[in-house]
């Protein structure tokens, strides 16, 4: 699977186009600020929610692509009568005219907003993690400790990192980062698990930190973890099965449905059942 930024991206080095940004809104609005859509002569990347306010906004794109007057500032966009549209509230959005010269900044200004997400693991479930995160807005940090683990072409959400050993990655790890842990080995699971621990003891940013396996094997991690002094506190940080409750297959692509359903949820929920 490829992101919207990755169409952008490739549409953006054969011809130019416009970017349009939701800049901010009153009331009820159909997408929240931040969000965007590229407007090329003929196609669309992305969505600023459709209806009335979309389709105008495209026109207003196209006149300019096609020649028209440049769009200055931010428009205003009242939901009402005078769009069909019944949402009541007001959308206000910026035009940026786009060219292939502004590929490396439009890609760090569009990643820049997304949730930082660290899959360690480069096996068959983070593959399709990867790929799926890559679809939402989550900006994925890929990390494993064995070479020639990772696709040579990935996704622009996704970035790849060889680190050995493989927890000593975690203490570069963005504020905020949600944290994915399956490895390819319950050791290196552990050492990435205690490795979070530590730094939830010192700076408490990893707002969520998932680890793959069923209750037995967190049961005997649990039992390691307190030999190492945690305490039941610490240890309840962690979310083991992870994934929304109620799915119970154990593909990889479903597991990887369950778990980025959580982190869409805050990883406020339980977990899912794997082997």
């Amino acid at each position: 699977m490829k992101g919207q930024l990755d169409e952008l991206l490739a549409r953006l080095s054969r011809e130019a186009g416009v970017l349009v940004s939701v800049e901010s809104t009153q009331g009820s609005a159909p997408r929240e600020a931040g969000t965007w859509m590229a407007v090329w002569a003929d196609d669309l990347t992305g969505t600023i929610g459709g209806g009335q306010l979309e389709l105008q906004a495209m026109q207003a794109a196209r006149a300019w692509l096609a020649g028209g007057p440049p769009i200055d500032g931010v428009r205003r966009y009242p939901l009402g009568p005078s769009l069909g549209q019944c949402c009541g509230g007001v959308v206000f959005l910026s035009f940026r005219r786009i060219a292939a010269v502004d590929a490396a900044a439009l890609r760090d200004m569009l990643l820049s907003p997304l949730v930082p997400v660290a899959l360690f693991g480069g096996g068959h479930v983070g593959a399709a993690l990867a790929r799926l995160l890559a679809t939402l807005p989550f900006a994925v940090r890929w990390i494993d400790s064995r070479d020639g683990v990772f696709p040579t072409a990935l996704p622009a959400q996704v970035e790849c990192e060889h680190s050995e050993p493989v927890q000593d990655a975690v203490a570069q790890l963005a504020p905020g980062s949600r944290v994915l842990i399956m490895s390819f080995s319950h050791a290196e699971d552990l050492d990435i698990v205690i490795a979070c621990l530590r730094r939830l003891r010192v700076s408490d940013d990893l707002p969520y930190i998932g680890l793959i396996g069923s209750r037995t094997k967190w049961a005997t991690f649990r039992h390691r973890l307190e030999a190492r002094g945690f305490s039941e506190a610490e240890m309840a940080r962690i979310t083991c099965p992870i994934g929304v409750p109620g799915i119970t297959g154990k593909e990889p692509g479903v597991i990887a449905v369950a778990v980025a359903a959580q982190l869409l949820q805050d990883g406020e929920s339980g977990g899912v059942h794997q082997g």
